[in-house]
């Protein structure tokens, strides 16, 4: 049987940018993919804490070391600048390797940096 498991998590992020006119997705940080082992265009969840909206995109490499959330396209309906979110990438695996997976998780500080 093959599951969907949380691979990775960036919590509490801050959106810094809502782009509407902009093809599609999310546009995050380059050290913060890195650091959640996250790659451009890989399919993500957001959970927006601020109005409780749910939705998937695929994420854009952003300038390394910009701090830069910036949601494009239909998303940028679906949060404000300022806005709390959470992102998650999943990963489809065994149960066995579910079983032993030790997802990777970020907390960045408020400017959206990470935490040393």
């Amino acid at each position: 049987m093959i599951i969907e498991v949380m691979k990775s998590k960036i919590h509490r992020a801050r959106v810094t940018q809502a782009e509407l006119n902009y093809v599609g997705s999310i546009t995050i940080d380059e050290d913060l993919i890195d650091a959640a082992n996250i790659i451009p265009n890989e399919k993500v969840q957001i959970v927006n804490n601020n109005n409780g909206a749910r939705f998937e995109t695929y994420v854009i490499k952003g300038e390394r070391g910009s701090g830069v959330i910036c949601l494009n396209g239909a998303a940028a309906r679906l949060a404000q600048v300022g806005d709390v979110i959470i992102i998650i990438s999943y990963a489809q695996m065994t149960m066995e390797e579910g079983r032993n997976y030790q997802p990777r998780l970020i907390f960045p500080d408020d400017n959206n940096r990470l935490i040393k």
